[in-house]
């Protein structure tokens, strides 16, 4: 029988795992093969363990890329201020507290078992229920909808249901599998393009990516790992792999190429890309050479006829564990514990100053005045009131007014921030609070501002052209705060949280927030002038 290469062949796997458990593992004999046997209990306490190890802590390689951020003569203040955020970030969520990022995501699980093991129980419910079990007993935010009729949902509030993709993996006695919790924003940020052959030059193929990727923008909080996708059997298998490259799971595939048509990386496209990015200027979210750590190329074979590129990243929120089961026990892999070792001597104020204060609790005119006398890329800090409203809140404000009802003061009278927390914990003023992608709500800002409310926007990303023109129009301005940092945020910046309006609408309600020096820059100004234009 001819033998059949392996399209993904990955070489050895260099990762540190620690023992969860040696129970809920067995062995048998059928037909003188050993076969590992394993209760499905064993699978959720694995899924619970993942989730809330990959909600608090981040690999070491990750914590030792933003440290390279702040030692490098290169990088801008901004680079380092936001590198800075996100280390004392990683140290408040290895707390096991509050989690890094206040959307803790979709729980994605893929399974490859070998034939040689045996569940005793259904490997997807077991799963399924330790993602439950983690949402439930961990701070984490509930973010799944079900939907009731097309234009109908409902917030399940229990984040399930999970993506748990399982398959068989040859004639071994071992289940390896990976965990991934995936936020909106970044997910947001993973597109397929069907080209035709003819991309396959240097000369196309190159603009063409440096175009794409700049329209990734800073709204999934980078700097990123950005993953590269040329080919691909299907659009999904192209896709997958994507995902999957983003969270260095194919790391150890060859760097060559050869008539088996296997998936390689391109080492050189690799650094090609990388300097493609360090030069944009976008840097790590506020301008700089840090909008990406790394980047990862991955050529597939295809059909003659069919050229998909694939691009995704996985943000600052950087939440994925491998994991494996067996005859020795089930093991997770090893995250760090004290990301606090890879912090530097230095504070946020010598890196970029001590920022304009702003009393939020003076007059929205007083607030415009006072804005208005500064320069975009100012940075700033809030203290007093603040409005938090996301999606489904604006939706509902919008059908009330144009049911003829008014706008609410509080859209007038104070900034309103697009976020929605997770989990308050106990004895906590708030759960993880950071930021949303801005761009969401664009198609608000014009109506909403004619109307005296959205005047002070306070979110992550870049706007679209209409909302510098809104904001020119009407006298309204958008601030920025870095995306991933929602630990720190909750922790030193919201003093306090109350449910104002559409308690219904569970974490996308609107709230009522009060800050203390909450940092941000004016990234749209009252003139039409935009840090991202």
């Amino acid at each position: 029988m001819t033998s059949i290469p392996k399209l993904f062949p990955l070489g050895d796997d260099d990762t540190l795992y620690r023992l969860i458990s040696k129970d809920y593992i067995g062995t048998d004999t059928f037909r003188g093969h050993e076969i590992l046997i394993v209760e499905a209990e064993g699978l959720r306490l694995l899924s619970e363990a993942a989730f809330s190890d990959i909600n608090h802590f981040l690999r070491p390689g990750h914590l030792q890329q933003l440290r390279n951020i702040l030692d490098d003569p290169e990088a801008s203040d901004n680079d380092r201020y936001v590198a800075l955020s996100y280390l004392k970030n990683a140290s408040i969520s290895a707390g096991g507290v509050l989690p890094m990022c206040q959307d803790t995501g979709t729980a994605i699980i893929m399974g490859k078992r070998g034939q040689a093991v045996w569940v005793n129980g259904d490997d997807a419910s077991a799963l399924g229920q330790g993602v439950l079990d983690a949402y439930e007993k961990n701070n984490l935010r509930y973010s799944q909808l079900a939907p009731l009729t097309m234009f109908e949902e409902v917030n399940t509030r229990n984040n399930l249901p999970a993506q748990v993709d399982l398959m068989m993996d040859g004639f071994g006695a071992e289940y390896r599998l990976h965990f991934m919790s995936k936020g909106g924003g970044s997910a947001n940020k993973s597109f397929l393009f069907q080209t035709t052959p003819s991309m396959l030059s240097p000369e196309r193929l190159i603009p063409f990516l440096d175009e794409k990727i700049r329209t990734l923008g800073t709204a999934a909080c980078p700097p990123y790992h950005l993953a590269i996708v040329v080919g691909g059997l299907s659009a999904e298998q192209n896709m997958k792999t994507v995902k999957l490259a983003s969270a260095r799971y194919y790391d150890t595939l060859p760097t060559y190429g050869s008539n088996d048509a296997h998936a390689f990386r391109d080492l050189d496209m690799e650094r090609t890309i990388l300097d493609l990015t360090r030069e944009m200027g976008i840097g790590a979210q506020f301008g700089g050479k840090y909008f990406c750590h790394d980047v990862r190329v991955i050529r597939l074979p295809r059909h003659g006829a069919s050229l998909p590129i694939g691009i995704g990243v996985s943000c600052g929120a950087d939440r994925q564990a491998k994991a494996k089961i067996t005859s020795g026990g089930l093991f997770l892999e090893e995250l760090e514990r004290d990301p606090a070792k890879f912090l530097p001597d230095v504070s946020e104020d010598e890196l970029v100053g001590e920022g304009v204060r702003v009393d939020l609790d003076r007059s929205m005119d007083e607030i415009r005045a006072l804005l208005s006398s500064y320069p975009i890329k100012t940075r700033v800090m809030l203290s007093g009131t603040i409005i938090v409203a996301r999606d489904l809140a604006h939706s509902k404000i919008r059908a009330l007014i144009e049911a003829g009802g008014q706008m609410p003061d509080y859209f007038k009278n104070h900034p309103i921030y697009y976020a929605g927390p997770a989990k308050r914990p106990k004895d906590y003023a708030s759960g993880s609070f950071g930021p949303t992608t801005a761009g969401r709500m664009d198609g608000f800002v014009d109506q909403f501002q004619a109307l005296g409310g959205s005047m002070v926007m306070l979110a992550k990303g870049n706007r679209s052209k209409q909302v510098r023109d809104a904001c020119a129009k009407h006298g309204g301005f958008y601030l920025g705060t870095q995306g991933g940092a929602a630990a720190k945020l909750a922790l030193e910046s919201i003093k306090s949280v109350e449910v104002l309006d559409f308690e219904d609408l569970g974490m996308e309600a609107v709230w009522r927030i009060t800050v203390e020096d909450f940092p941000a820059f004016i990234i749209t100004d009252d003139k039409g002038n935009d840090f991202f234009d």
